[in-house]
């Protein structure tokens, strides 16, 4: 008698005894990511108010990235000990507090302290909604990668367009943008606080909070796709912050919607591109999306130089559908290998990479382009993210897996 085949596990099958919990996870890195760049759209009309410099604006930036690098470093092992649940209220109360300072600044050293609170809550988000993830279904790594990039990239999009028609529109544009964020954030909370745990299977005791680690067994893995994200990320750094005002100067558009255009098609064709090349090895996509970066970077300093509007927007598209493929491609492979028992940590040594790629390369940026202005050193840090790009993609084509899987952590 023959015995029935059984049938293979259902990638997208939850655990989580609420159905809606995966997504609103999703939108909880659509959130994080949107509120990251709600002020990208704001920095001319700030700079020009309040007479900001490049290095100003992008040291306001990279506030963010510290606050971020804290919570890289601290909410992974928090959220594996005491619950991802906790970890997100305690994130999206921050964020709240980061948009009253918003509503109220008038100096720039307000406006470091709102980003330094965001930078840290969209931190805490982004690691533990992403290891939150994979406790609702830990059998689609692949899959909840791709999610996860294509919601980043949403967020990034729907966000930073709505702030750029409150800019253009709105009778009082530093203002508008956070009040109508505040209210969504306001929603997700009591979505959060309405959702059961689903990290249940956690350790419990004493937390302890140590430097990032990555099990040795996905050592090589881990390399690979940590270089994905600090190639995109340091792009991410610079054209959230120096990039708009820029494309303003190169082609003589001054409206705030058109600084929103150029990245909401960034983030759109990077959520795209993400989508689709879900079907392809996720290595061989970031391959493909580290090398057509180093394309489009080079075409960037090209369109800049021309002045045209067609060539900046069609350029945006191929820088962010590049990006998309190397970030997406990066962060699905990590997804597929990361061990249950350390995708805390894990997440947490990833984002830290991210952030300090973001963070360094924009202040360094900031400070030569106050110097020597944004158009003269944005062709020397295209062409040294270029080669950075080459380098990771030479790393990820001769990159292997470490062989003999074994039992100890080694530190990032």
């Amino acid at each position: 008698m023959a015995t029935p085949a059984t049938a293979p596990p259902d990638a997208t099958a939850s655990t989580h005894p609420q159905r809606w919990a995966f997504a609103l996870l999703l939108a909880l890195l659509a959130l994080a990511l949107g509120c990251s760049g709600l002020p990208s759209p704001l920095y001319p009309i700030y700079q020009q108010q309040w007479d900001m410099s490049p290095l100003t604006i992008t040291v306001i930036f990279a506030v963010y990235a510290i606050g971020a690098l804290g919570a890289a470093l601290t909410v992974g092992p928090i959220s594996d000990a005491v619950g991802r649940k906790p970890v997100l209220i305690t994130a999206l109360v921050s964020i709240l507090l980061g948009l009253a300072l918003f509503l109220i600044a008038n100096t720039a050293w307000v406006l470091m302290v709102a980003r330094f609170l965001h930078g840290a809550a969209i931190g805490a988000i982004t690691v533990t909604a992403g290891a939150a993830l994979l406790d609702v279904r830990p059998l689609a790594g692949a899959r909840n990668g791709v999610a996860s990039g294509i919601a980043l990239n949403i967020g990034i999009t729907i966000t930073v367009l709505s702030a750029a028609a409150a800019a253009e529109w709105a009778t009082n544009p530093l203002r508008v943008p956070y009040a109508v964020v505040g209210v969504v954030v306001l929603a997700m909370l009591a979505a959060v606080i309405a959702l059961a745990e689903p990290h249940v299977d956690r350790p419990g005791g004493r937390i302890r909070v140590q430097r990032p680690s990555i099990p040795r067994e996905i050592r090589s893995d881990f390399w690979f796709s940590g270089i994905g994200i600090i190639t995109a990320w340091s792009v991410l750094g610079v054209f959230m912050s120096l990039y708009p005002s820029l494309t303003q100067q190169a082609t003589g558009h001054t409206s705030a919607m058109f600084v929103g255009v150029v990245i909401g098609i960034m983030a759109a064709a990077a959520a795209t591109a993400q989508w689709l090349g879900k079907g392809l090895d996720p290595r061989r996509a970031a391959i493909v999306g580290d090398l057509g970066m180093i394309a489009a970077l080079l075409c960037a300093i090209w369109a800049l130089r021309s002045g045209s509007t067609t060539f900046v927007v069609v350029d945006a598209i191929a820088l962010g559908g590049t990006f998309g493929l190397a970030f997406g491609g990066s962060l699905q492979h990590l997804n597929n290998v990361a061990p249950p028992d350390a995708r805390g940590r894990v997440m947490s040594a990833y984002y830290l990479l991210g952030y300090l790629a973001m963070g360094i390369p924009t202040v360094v940026a900031g400070a030569l382009a106050s110097r020597y202005g944004t158009a003269a050193i944005f062709p020397w840090f295209a062409g040294t993210v270029a080669v950075a790009c080459l380098g990771a993609a030479i790393l990820g084509a001769l990159g292997t897996r470490t062989a003999p899987p074994v039992e100890s952590d080694v530190p990032l």
